[in-house]
């Protein structure tokens, strides 16, 4: 999963239809289980646009997004957030959703 700055999120959300972007904080301990959950849900959709960012360095869309707590993935149509996914239970969990969203 490649690494967005803001910049490129925003990119995203003019080019494409539907985008997934993990948030996440580098100190979080659950983050980093998300994380490798989401490496392997991302294999399982390779057609699919992913990136992850580090939620310090976007304080604004944090505030502007209404994110709670992290880890946190977004499914974007556009500039819209479908939905916001904050329990990361299991891989078959998170396939499950995204194979609803595509």
């Amino acid at each position: 999963m490649k690494d967005l700055s803001a910049q490129d999120i925003l990119n995203l959300m003019e080019q494409e239809d539907v985008f997934f972007l993990y948030l996440y904080t580098p100190l979080c301990g659950t983050c980093q289980v998300a994380g490798k959950m989401l490496e392997i849900v991302e294999k399982l959709f390779p057609n699919e646009t992913w990136g992850k960012c580090d939620l310090n360095y976007i304080p604004n869309f944090a505030l502007e997004w209404e994110i709670e707590s992290v880890p946190c993935l977004l499914l974007f149509n556009g500039s819209h957030i479908m939905k916001k996914v904050y329990a990361f239970h299991s891989v078959p969990y998170l396939y499950e959703i995204i194979k609803e969203t595509v």
